[in-house]
């Protein structure tokens, strides 16, 4: 693998670690914001609608800017709204923070799909993608469990201002090591936009939406869930966190080694045992040593879906797939903002804090179906196709054979 691939991965563990040390330190910056646990959750859904929305608004700002100095550019945006958090003196700056910082997030991983796919043989692109995106899964085992300490221990605007920090490290990365990679020639908006006709890229986003939502919808509640219903100590978040990192990093590795064989397969049994895992979730909760175990799976299974869901619309928009890569991305945090808000609404309705479980069990549910009638309408139209060539292939031969009837009738 190319050593660029590093340099990306630096700006992920960059922000991962933003993206998911929130969840962590939910109750501390409730109490010292005086808001209750369900509208410090939007911190995590206003940063999801911040992705779902910047990733195309910044990809198509980049339509004119080669890919390297787009992707250092982003990782400005990424410092600065991570300064603005640490500093927020209200729950409004706060939030307005986390907006800046989403803004890069889209299209960071979105164009750096790209790149670490055109960096490979095609045969390897989905082990380069997850390779890229095993930045953002080893944030999960050392920058989040680190950020949640420190923000326990020192103070929660001490840990954003650690993870500017790596954007600073990841910045530097990015210039000193991904080389120049200007847009390629003859490919407009207008050819990126024509992506979203297909139908199978639409489906593969609204799987993405759906299944990275189920997990989501379990892990933003995360902390009150084991301190409130497992008995866990506070302290202990950090380690579950790294369980859930860790479970992160196998099933991203495992994912992108096995969708570059059999990615549709690799879908199916992910959603799938997904959907299970956080049915059985509400009542594992309950155990300590249970609940360690399913978050961990939780994290494995949910990540083992990405490198399959975002090689699929590289795949089916291979034309132009930076703005669909960059907007699939925007996907990944549109079920992350809907599922976290989802399970915010069934804690205030007093339901408790396992009911997010049964809501992310119904978004993987959902998204396997969706997996299947995608694959059932792809082998339709591939059907489609091999009848219509060989209808054509047949009526060659019969105007053929017509035409030599006739000339032995001349003949005669």
């Amino acid at each position: 693998m190319p050593l660029a691939l590093l340099a990306l991965a630096i700006g992920a563990f960059g922000i991962g670690t933003t993206e998911f040390v929130i969840m962590g330190l939910l109750p501390e910056v409730a109490q010292d914001f005086g808001v209750s646990i369900p509208t410090a959750g939007w911190l995590v859904t206003g940063y999801a609608l911040g992705v779902t929305a910047g990733a195309p608004i910044m990809t198509v700002l980049s339509t004119r800017i080669p890919r390297k100095r787009m992707l250092m550019l982003l990782m400005g945006l990424f410092i600065v709204g991570n300064l603005v958090s640490a500093v927020a003196p209200v729950f409004a700056v706060m939030l307005i923070g986390r907006a800046i910082a989403s803004l890069a997030h889209g299209a960071f991983f979105g164009i750096g799909s790209v790149v670490a796919a055109d960096l490979v043989a095609p045969e390897k692109k989905a082990g380069a993608i997850a390779m890229m995106f095993t930045g953002l899964t080893v944030a999960n085992v050392v920058g989040v469990p680190l950020g949640t300490f420190i923000g326990q221990s020192v103070g929660w605007r001490v840990t954003f201002a650690v993870v500017a920090a790596l954007g600073v490290l990841g910045l530097a990365g990015i210039a000193r090591l991904v080389p120049e990679m200007p847009r390629p020639e003859g490919v407009h908006l207008r050819h990126e936009l024509a992506a979203f006709k297909n139908v199978q890229v639409l489906l593969a986003m609204a799987m993405t939406v759906l299944g990275f939502g189920g997990v989501f919808a379990a892990i933003t509640y995360i902390a009150p869930m084991m301190t409130h219903v497992a008995g866990y100590a506070d302290s202990s978040v950090t380690w579950l966190l790294v369980l859930f990192g860790l479970g992160m990093v196998v099933g991203n590795l495992v994912g992108g080694r096995f969708a570059d064989r059999a990615l549709m397969p690799m879908l199916y049994i992910s959603l799938g045992a997904l959907a299970v895992v956080l049915a059985l979730f509400t009542l594992t909760a309950h155990d300590k040593i249970a609940a360690a175990v399913t978050i961990a799976l939780v994290g494995a299974l949910g990540f083992a879906t990405v490198p399959p869901l975002q090689k699929r619309v590289l795949d089916q928009a291979h034309a132009a797939p930076t703005l669909a890569s960059a907007v699939n991305i925007g996907a990944f945090n549109l079920g992350n903002a809907l599922s976290a808000w989802l399970g915010g609404l069934v804690i205030a309705a007093g339901l408790g804090y396992t009911a997010p479980n049964w809501v992310g069990a119904a978004l993987a549910g959902a998204a396997l179906v969706l997996a299947v009638l995608s694959a059932a309408l792809e082998r339709r139209g591939s059907a489609s196709s091999t009848v219509v060539a060989g209808a054509g292939t047949g009526d060659g031969a019969a105007v053929m054979g017509n035409a030599t009837e006739q000339r032995s009738a001349v003949r005669s």
